[in-house]
This record gives structure tokens, sequence and C-alpha cells, in this order.
């Protein structure tokens, strides 16, 4: 035994050494200055023991392997040099991993990810669970950086470099066990219980290492890189701008030059690590951006709650989709309409996800189960949560208060999914009007991470913590905000599609202005996301705001509105879609792109001051989150108020006063900023 803080070293009968790894006062295993120090002391140990017949690594937490590095230790460092040395002293000791003369083991269940996954590589064996949640994979570009403990050398080694960047690296998605297995990444995959039994078997009879196939090993050759590198880029930059999002094609670079087994390639490595911290923002934006996100995640924790049963009301292409996607999930879902014809789109639609999504015929009709049409609506006196996802219209969404409240069971969750009306109108008719919360889903559902869980002034704190908790059960992230028209994310984001509309209405094209916004980092230009969340939608919540803040809805939204072009759903809107996608004219003229800009994201940022200034939302980083999560707000800019406040004060107000001379009041400095 050893007495190390984050460590447990034990060698058992055979001569093999478990190391269990089990970062205190942490959730999940991550890696950081002390984890590493005391790794390597254990090595050393483990050197010298000469009766030591093979090692094997473990994690002692019930939940995972190791989640990578700790993130918020690349916040902490006062310098770049103190993160290249995180980097070198991760290399070095992986590095002595690697080096031991005896059988190394990493046995893997659970998330195996980043800094983890590098731990693992630089074993000789890697031996994963059969479990769904054993997923590997190195997720840092995301981050805005790549692998810096050698994944970037080791893992283009184990089964060849394109397979390397183009399946795992560059997309940053974590594969399943088995999906890793057949690339070569992990020797093999069993179930759990024959686990350590397995991960026994590859120390006493030493298979051979697992090398890359003829095809993969040919990718590595000096004279092939150039060709793969060239054609991964333009894949890449088919996504993502290098100027907004450089860590990518970083990786290819250093690939393409480098591609080598050396010391040198560990060291360059590196270099190109630090070079993407300290060149640009991104990175440091990124890291914020995921901190935010485990921000988020921690609402949920104040509840225990876990809802087996949801019952939807409203089958429209909102709820059809809500229902769709919490029956994904794995929780029983009765989605009630006023016919089987009004529901059976909803269900097409959930088959066409389930099939993208899950691929396999079994876990497609388990997912297709858990989804019940019930027009008649038997769900609603058994379910856990009650979501109403009808139209906006306030008579309507009050009378199916009343006919839920009668019919709900005491301790379920009423909930509905209003884009703009203040719940305190909605629950007027209520008996109980604490019960009530909003839980807003944002379009599309099954790609847009946030949910809002809205709180009047009578919702009863337990009912807002239990939302939160059901939000995170289906792999959403919850954002607490306040009732007020439009809440957050609409809110903020209404100015910015009144401010395209009134572009338009100038006559510059939906092209122009839409790669104006993605030339600014936009993940989708506004007159597209127009579209996608729908005219009718944006129509009322634009009437809805108007009501209460004052100001005009475009003729254009009631033009299209009466024409039926409703956006993507109907086929057209701005643009015409063709499978699913907009019809777009090449862009001739380019000028004016920055003027464009500005004004629709100075719209978006004096309505994200208002809303602070309201309190809204608790602070400007969960207003920040809810912008990149609920709107792709270019994240790689950290959110509307932290650009603000890097834009500058001084330059930030002169611009609004020179914009609010050429077009008007609209433009005219909130006081919260």
């Amino acid at each position: 035994m050893s007495n190390y803080k984050h460590w447990q070293m034990e060698i058992d009968a055979s001569h093999i050494v478990w190391l269990g790894f089990n970062r205190q006062k942490a959730a999940v295993n991550t890696i950081n200055d002390e984890v590493l120090d005391e790794l390597n002391s254990l090595l050393h140990e483990i050197s010298l023991n000469s009766e030591a017949k093979g090692l094997i690594i473990y994690s002692l937490k019930n939940k995972g392997f190791i989640a990578g590095a700790d993130i918020t230790a690349f916040t902490q460092f006062s310098n770049p040099e103190m993160a290249v040395d995180f980097l070198r002293k991760g290399q070095a000791v992986f590095a002595y991993l690697e080096s031991l003369s005896i059988p190394t083991v990493a046995m893997i269940h659970g998330f195996c990810l980043g800094g983890g996954l590098e731990l693992a590589l630089a074993c000789d064996y890697r031996i994963a669970s059969d479990d769904k949640d054993t997923r590997i994979g190195l997720p840092e570009v995301m981050l805005g950086i790549h692998p810096g403990w050698g994944g970037t050398v080791r893992l283009p080694k184990l089964i060849g470099g394109y397979h390397a960047l183009s399946q795992v690296i560059l997309t940053g998605a974590p594969l399943s066990a088995t999906h890793a297995k057949k690339i070569g990444m992990v020797d093999d995959v069993v179930p759990l219980r024959q686990l350590k039994r397995a991960a026994v078997y590859y120390i006493t009879h030493k298979p051979v290492f697992h090398k890359p196939n003829y095809l993969q090993s040919l990718s590595n050759h000096a004279w092939v890189r150039p060709l793969l590198a060239k054609f991964m880029r333009n894949r890449v930059a088919k996504k993502l701008r290098k100027e907004h999002y450089p860590a990518p094609f970083a990786v290819i670079d250093l690939w393409e030059k480098e591609g080598g087994f050396d010391e040198r390639a560990y060291l360059k490595e590196a270099d190109s690590v630090e070079q993407l911290i300290t060149q640009n923002q991104t990175a440091m934006n990124l890291i914020r951006a995921f901190l935010l996100r485990e921000r988020l995640k921690s609402f949920a924790k104040s509840s225990d709650f876990h809802a087996k049963h949801v019952h939807v009301i409203g089958a429209g292409v909102m709820g059809g989709d809500i229902a769709a996607w919490c029956a994904l999930k794995g929780t029983r879902v009765t989605l009630q309409d006023k016919s089987y014809t009004q529901i059976a789109p909803a269900i097409a639609r959930a088959q066409t996800l389930y099939n993208k999504k899950l691929r396999k015929p079994r876990l497609v009709q388990i997912a297709m189960d858990n989804l019940i049409a019930d027009p008649e609506g038997h769900g609603l006196a058994r379910a856990d949560v009650i979501i109403e996802a009808v139209f906006e219209n306030l008579e309507v969404k009050q009378a199916i208060m009343k006919e839920i409240e009668a019919h709900a069971k005491p301790d379920a969750i009423i909930a509905t999914n209003t884009s703009s009306i203040p719940l305190e109108d909605i629950s007027q008719v209520m008996t109980n009007p604490q019960r009530l919360v909003g839980i807003h889903f944002f379009n599309p559902v099954s790609k847009m991470e946030l949910v809002e869980i809205v709180s009047s002034s009578k919702t009863s704190k337990d009912i807002t913590e239990r939302a939160c908790a059901f939000v995170n059960q289906i792999s959403r992230l919850p954002l607490p905000v306040l009732s007020s028209p439009g809440f957050l994310v609409n809110r903020v984001l209404m100015p910015y599609l009144m401010e395209c509309v009134q572009l338009l209405g100038e006559g510059y094209s939906p092209e122009q202005i839409d790669e104006a916004a993605l030339s600014f980092g936009m993940m989708m230009g506004p007159v597209e996301l127009a579209d996608t969340v729908g005219i009718d939608v944006c129509n009322a919540v634009a009437e809805n705001l108007t009501a209460h803040f004052g100001g005009v809805v475009p003729e254009k939204l009631q033009q299209l509105l009466q024409a039926g072009k409703l956006g993507r759903k109907s086929g057209e809107g701005f643009y015409r879609y063709k499978n699913g996608k907009p019809v777009k004219q090449k862009i001739k003229d380019i000028s004016g792109h920055d003027e464009i800009a500005h004004r629709l994201i100075l719209r978006m940022v004096n309505e994200a001051a208002a809303c602070l200034r309201e309190s809204v939302v608790a602070d400007s980083d969960l207003l920040d989150a809810g912008m990149i999560f609920g709107t792709g707000f270019a994240p790689f800019r950290g959110g509307p108020m932290y650009y603000a406040k890097h834009f500058g004060h001084d330059k930030l107000n002169e611009l609004f006063a020179r914009l609010e001379t050429q077009y008007g009041d609209r433009f005219r400095a909130d006081t919260g900023l």
C-alpha cells in the first residue's frame, strides 16, 4: 500500500502493481501538477521494484477513468511559460511510463478523454469495458488547442496519422469502446465483470503490441502526409474559419511538417500548443466557454429529481421534437394533440432523428417504444413532468394550464415552453401558480443545448431546482432566468434579428448579411437563423416584445407569414430550402461587412446590458453562456458582454454614438453598459 494523496498502489500475490487514481476533492479524475508529481514518484518506485511483473492503471472513482487535464489549471497560469512547463511535465511523466521495462495496461471504464487517453497511449495496452458510458477521445480542439502530452505523436504511431486526425483529434468527439477497438485505439473490449481478468491476461501473456495496418501506416510516410494534409485542411475549412479557430489547422500543420515519433516531435507538439495559447484569445475564450458549460450543469445538483414519465401537450415542430428528444434520452413520453393525424408527423420526425443518432435498429426501436401517441391525454395524470408546447397564444395556454392542474399528480412539474409570454400571465388561472415553471427549449431541439428555466415571482424554488435536474437528465444545459417578456435569449436575440430585417429592407441581400455575421464568428447568419427559428415564432415573439418595450414589428415578417413562408420547416422563408439546406447566391460585393456586423452585434450587446440591469439573469457570465449555447454567439469571442468588455469602453461608446447619429434611437447605449 502507498500513502499518496491521489493515487493508491497495491501489489498482488502475482507481483502485479495495481495503481488506482482517485483525485481528492473532485467528482471526476483530472490531472494537475500535483497528480503528475505523485505519478512520477510512483513510477520511480515501481521501476526500482525488481519483483514487479506488470502495472495496471485504473480509476477508483465510481464514474469514469480520467477526464483529462484539469482545465481550471490553464486559467490560473499567470504567464505562458507556466502552461508550457505543465505540458513538458506531462510529456516527461508519460515518457517515463512508456519507458518502464514491465508490461503496462490502462484499464478503462467510463470516459477516457484528453490527457487521460494520452496517459493510456503511453501504456503498452489499453483494455476497455463495453459499457455505453465508456467513451474514448481527444477533445482538446474544442478548447482551442490540441493534445499536448504526446497524443499527436503516439496516436498516429498507433493507428496511422489519417485515422488519428480525421476520426479523433480533429473532430474532438469521443468514440465508443467498440469503435475505438475497430481502429486500433484500444486492444480489447470486454464486459465490466471481465475487465480485471482481461487486464491481468495482458500482463501475464504479453501479446504482440498493436501496430497500424498497411493503409494506416502508409499515411505516416513523408510523401503521403502533404496530400492528406491538404485534403483535411479543405474539409475543415468548409466548417471552420482558420482566423477564428486555428487549432485544427495547427495540428494538421504539425503532423504534416513533423510527423515523426522522436523527441523533436514532442517538443514541436508543446511549441504548437504554446502558440495557440499565447498568440490569440481563442483558446482562453473556448476554455472559458467550457467552464461556463460546467457552471450551467451545476444548477442540476441541487435536486435529485429524476423523471420516468414526461407528457407533452402540442405535437407541432417544437412539442413533437421535445417529446422525441426526451424519449431518445430514455424517458417514457406521451405526446398529446387533437388527433393521431396531427401527432403522426412528429412520430415520423422522431424516427428520422433516431435513425440518424442511434443507427442500430434495436436502439431505434427502444426509443420509438418510449414515444407514445396520446390524443386523449391519458398520460397527463401519470407524468412526472408535463410540458405545454402549443402556439404562442395566452388564452389557449391558460385553458391548457387549468386542465393540467386539474389532472396532474400533486408532485408533478408543470411547465410551459412559451418563448416570450411572462409566466405571471399564464398562471393567473391556476390555483397554485407556484407550480408553474418555464422549460424553454430552442429550435432545433436536437441541436440546441441550452434550455431556459424560467421562474416567476411565484414559482417555488423546489420546482425550479427540479426543473434544472430534469433538463440535465436529458443532456441539456439549464439556465435559470426570471420571467419577463422574451426572457433572456429571445429578448437579446430579437433586436439582432430585427436589425437583420432592417438591413434587408435597405437592400442588402440575405447572403451579404449572413456572411457579415459569419465573418464576425456567429455559428449561423441571422437570416438563416430566423428561418430556422420559424417566421411564425419570430413574429409572435416580436409582437410580444414590442407590446412591452415599444418598437414596430417589421412588415416583411407579416408578409412572409401571410404567404405561408415560415422558413426551413415550410421549405421557404427568407431563403428557399432544398433538402433542408438554404439555396444561397454567391456574394459579389463584400464591402460594408464590418458595418453590417457592428449594427447586428451592438443591438445584441445593448439588449444584453438591459437584461443585466433588470436582473433577468444573475450575472454577465451566465448571460454570455446563454447566448453562446442558446444562439451560437461566436464562442471564440466569449459572449456578447465579454466581447463588449474587451472591445473597450471608449471605443464602444464612440461606436454607439456614431450609429445612433446615423440610424436613430435604437442604437442609444443602455445605461447598463
